[in-house]
Protein backbone atom coordinates (compact mmCIF):
# COMPACT_ATOMS: atom_id res chain seq x y z
CA UNK A 1 0.00 0.00 0.00
CA UNK A 2 2.81 2.46 0.89
CA UNK A 3 4.23 1.96 -2.73
CA UNK A 4 1.02 2.67 -4.60
CA UNK A 5 0.52 5.85 -1.65
CA UNK A 6 3.55 7.30 -3.06
CA UNK A 7 2.47 6.79 -6.43
CA UNK A 8 -0.51 8.30 -6.05
CA UNK A 9 0.69 11.61 -3.89
CA UNK A 10 3.71 12.14 -6.84
CA UNK A 11 1.32 11.65 -9.71
CA UNK A 12 -2.33 12.25 -8.85
CA UNK A 13 -3.65 10.44 -11.81
CA UNK A 14 -6.75 11.66 -14.12
CA UNK A 15 -7.59 8.22 -14.89
CA UNK A 16 -6.39 4.42 -13.90
CA UNK A 17 -6.74 1.73 -15.78
CA UNK A 18 -6.39 -1.17 -13.42
CA UNK A 19 -5.22 -4.09 -15.35
CA UNK A 20 -3.00 -5.87 -13.14
CA UNK A 21 -3.91 -9.32 -12.42
CA UNK A 22 -3.30 -13.12 -11.82
CA UNK A 23 -5.40 -14.43 -14.78
CA UNK A 24 -4.19 -18.24 -14.91
CA UNK A 25 -7.48 -20.13 -13.81
CA UNK A 26 -5.42 -23.51 -12.86
CA UNK A 27 -2.62 -21.49 -11.09
CA UNK A 28 -4.89 -19.97 -8.96
CA UNK A 29 -7.22 -23.35 -8.31
CA UNK A 30 -3.76 -24.55 -6.88
CA UNK A 31 -2.77 -21.21 -5.29
CA UNK A 32 -6.26 -19.65 -3.97
CA UNK A 33 -4.89 -17.31 -1.64
CA UNK A 34 -2.91 -15.35 -4.46
CA UNK A 35 -6.22 -14.96 -6.04
CA UNK A 36 -7.07 -13.01 -2.86
CA UNK A 37 -3.87 -11.41 -2.15
CA UNK A 38 -3.41 -10.20 -5.89
CA UNK A 39 -6.78 -10.00 -7.21
CA UNK A 40 -8.73 -8.60 -4.95
CA UNK A 41 -6.20 -7.05 -2.16
CA UNK A 42 -4.34 -5.51 -5.16
CA UNK A 43 -7.54 -3.97 -6.70
CA UNK A 44 -8.92 -2.91 -3.28
CA UNK A 45 -6.13 -1.09 -2.65
CA UNK A 46 -5.70 0.77 -6.13
CA UNK A 47 -9.48 1.73 -6.27
CA UNK A 48 -8.84 3.28 -2.39
CA UNK A 49 -6.07 5.00 -3.52
CA UNK A 50 -7.78 6.58 -6.48
CA UNK A 51 -10.72 7.42 -4.69
CA UNK A 52 -8.39 8.87 -1.79
CA UNK A 53 -6.61 11.27 -4.17
CA UNK A 54 -9.68 12.33 -6.29
CA UNK A 55 -9.10 10.32 -10.07
CA UNK A 56 -11.88 11.46 -12.38
CA UNK A 57 -12.17 7.69 -13.49
CA UNK A 58 -11.19 4.20 -12.51
CA UNK A 59 -11.20 1.20 -14.98
CA UNK A 60 -10.74 -2.67 -13.64
CA UNK A 61 -10.38 -4.97 -16.52
CA UNK A 62 -11.97 -7.74 -15.66
CA UNK A 63 -13.13 -10.87 -17.46
CA UNK A 64 -16.25 -12.59 -19.03
CA UNK A 65 -15.30 -15.70 -16.81
CA UNK A 66 -16.45 -13.19 -13.43
CA UNK A 67 -20.13 -14.35 -15.23
CA UNK A 68 -21.73 -16.96 -12.91
CA UNK A 69 -17.61 -17.73 -12.03
CA UNK A 70 -17.08 -21.34 -11.66
CA UNK A 71 -13.21 -20.73 -11.06
CA UNK A 72 -11.07 -19.02 -8.43
CA UNK A 73 -9.63 -16.33 -11.10
CA UNK A 74 -13.38 -15.84 -12.42
CA UNK A 75 -14.48 -15.38 -8.75
CA UNK A 76 -11.90 -13.17 -7.60
CA UNK A 77 -12.55 -10.55 -10.25
CA UNK A 78 -16.45 -10.40 -9.76
CA UNK A 79 -15.41 -9.70 -6.00
CA UNK A 80 -13.49 -7.06 -7.58
CA UNK A 81 -16.76 -5.90 -9.97
CA UNK A 82 -18.84 -5.85 -6.53
CA UNK A 83 -16.44 -4.21 -4.46
CA UNK A 84 -16.39 -1.36 -7.33
CA UNK A 85 -20.46 -1.51 -7.02
CA UNK A 86 -20.08 -0.85 -2.98
CA UNK A 87 -17.54 2.12 -4.06
CA UNK A 88 -19.49 4.11 -6.52
CA UNK A 89 -22.66 3.38 -4.64
CA UNK A 90 -21.43 4.20 -0.13
CA UNK A 91 -20.47 8.18 -2.04
CA UNK A 92 -17.18 8.68 -0.32
CA UNK A 93 -15.63 9.36 -3.43
CA UNK A 94 -15.70 11.86 -6.64
CA UNK A 95 -14.15 9.16 -8.49
CA UNK A 96 -16.35 7.31 -11.40
CA UNK A 97 -15.75 3.54 -10.82
CA UNK A 98 -16.19 1.07 -14.06
CA UNK A 99 -15.01 -2.20 -14.98
CA UNK A 100 -14.45 -3.92 -18.67
CA UNK A 101 -15.13 -7.72 -19.01
CA UNK A 102 -13.42 -9.08 -21.85
CA UNK A 103 -12.70 -12.67 -23.53
CA UNK A 104 -9.88 -13.65 -25.19
CA UNK A 105 -7.53 -11.26 -26.62
CA UNK A 106 -6.05 -12.86 -29.76
CA UNK A 107 -2.16 -11.94 -29.66
CA UNK A 108 -2.20 -11.58 -25.81
CA UNK A 109 0.14 -13.38 -23.25
CA UNK A 110 -3.10 -14.96 -22.08
CA UNK A 111 -4.42 -15.90 -25.34
CA UNK A 112 -4.82 -19.62 -26.28
CA UNK A 113 -3.56 -19.19 -29.71
CA UNK A 114 0.05 -18.77 -28.88
CA UNK A 115 -0.46 -21.66 -26.37
CA UNK A 116 -1.70 -24.09 -29.11
CA UNK A 117 1.02 -22.66 -31.45
CA UNK A 118 3.88 -23.97 -29.06
CA UNK A 119 1.88 -27.07 -28.05
CA UNK A 120 1.41 -27.88 -31.65
CA UNK A 121 5.85 -26.79 -32.70
CA UNK A 122 6.26 -29.16 -29.56
CA UNK A 123 4.08 -32.33 -31.28
CA UNK A 124 1.79 -31.84 -28.87
CA UNK A 125 -0.81 -33.04 -27.21
CA UNK A 126 -3.08 -30.29 -27.63
CA UNK A 127 -4.55 -29.42 -24.04
CA UNK A 128 -8.16 -28.45 -23.95
CA UNK A 129 -10.31 -28.53 -20.38
CA UNK A 130 -13.02 -29.85 -21.96
CA UNK A 131 -14.85 -31.02 -25.76
CA UNK A 132 -17.63 -28.27 -25.05
CA UNK A 133 -15.52 -25.73 -24.26
CA UNK A 134 -16.02 -22.99 -26.20
CA UNK A 135 -14.42 -18.54 -26.38
CA UNK A 136 -15.23 -15.46 -27.61
CA UNK A 137 -12.02 -13.91 -29.33
CA UNK A 138 -11.52 -10.22 -29.82
CA UNK A 139 -8.12 -8.22 -31.57
CA UNK A 140 -5.88 -6.33 -29.22
CA UNK A 141 -7.26 -2.96 -31.00
CA UNK A 142 -10.92 -4.41 -29.92
CA UNK A 143 -9.67 -4.41 -26.59
CA UNK A 144 -8.09 -1.14 -26.52
CA UNK A 145 -10.98 0.82 -28.02
CA UNK A 146 -13.61 -0.95 -25.44
CA UNK A 147 -10.90 0.22 -22.49
CA UNK A 148 -10.90 3.79 -23.82
CA UNK A 149 -14.62 3.74 -24.54
CA UNK A 150 -15.77 2.78 -21.20
CA UNK A 151 -13.30 4.94 -19.45
CA UNK A 152 -14.99 8.11 -21.62
CA UNK A 153 -18.43 6.71 -21.56
CA UNK A 154 -19.39 5.65 -17.95
CA UNK A 155 -21.58 7.66 -15.71
CA UNK A 156 -19.45 5.24 -12.72
CA UNK A 157 -20.99 2.17 -11.14
CA UNK A 158 -21.02 0.24 -14.87
CA UNK A 159 -19.78 -3.21 -16.73
CA UNK A 160 -18.75 -2.79 -20.56
CA UNK A 161 -18.57 -5.73 -22.64
CA UNK A 162 -17.50 -5.92 -25.94
CA UNK A 163 -20.39 -7.68 -28.21
CA UNK A 164 -17.78 -10.16 -29.99
CA UNK A 165 -20.11 -11.62 -31.89
CA UNK A 166 -20.11 -15.89 -32.40
CA UNK A 167 -18.66 -18.01 -29.43
CA UNK A 168 -15.76 -20.44 -30.96
CA UNK A 169 -15.75 -24.17 -29.89
CA UNK A 170 -12.01 -24.44 -28.72
CA UNK A 171 -11.76 -27.76 -30.28
CA UNK A 172 -12.81 -26.71 -33.64
CA UNK A 173 -10.48 -23.83 -33.34
CA UNK A 174 -7.56 -26.45 -32.04
CA UNK A 175 -8.09 -28.89 -35.50
CA UNK A 176 -7.82 -25.46 -38.01
CA UNK A 177 -4.73 -24.87 -36.53
CA UNK A 178 -3.48 -28.11 -36.31
CA UNK A 179 -4.63 -28.19 -40.46
CA UNK A 180 -3.63 -25.42 -40.75
CA UNK A 181 0.14 -26.58 -40.77
CA UNK A 182 -1.11 -30.09 -42.79
CA UNK A 183 -1.05 -31.91 -39.64
CA UNK A 184 -3.89 -34.08 -38.85
CA UNK A 185 -5.59 -33.76 -35.26
CA UNK A 186 -5.51 -37.11 -33.45
CA UNK A 187 -3.23 -38.09 -36.15
CA UNK A 188 -0.22 -36.44 -36.25
CA UNK A 189 -0.43 -33.91 -32.98
CA UNK A 190 -3.00 -35.40 -30.48
CA UNK A 191 -5.77 -33.40 -28.26
CA UNK A 192 -5.98 -34.27 -24.57
CA UNK A 193 -8.62 -33.43 -22.70
CA UNK A 194 -7.84 -32.33 -19.02
CA UNK A 195 -11.15 -31.49 -17.61
CA UNK A 196 -12.55 -27.99 -16.35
Amino acid sequence: PEIIKAVFEKYHPQVVFHAAAYKHVPMLEHFPYEALRVNISGTLCVAKFAGIYDAERFVLISTDKAVNPSSIMGASKRVCELFLHTLSNQGSYKTLFTSVRFGNVLGSRGSVIPTFNRQIESGGPVTITDAAMTRYFMSIPEAVNLILHAACLTKGDDIYMLKMGEVVGIVELAERMIRMRGLGPNIDIPIKYTGI
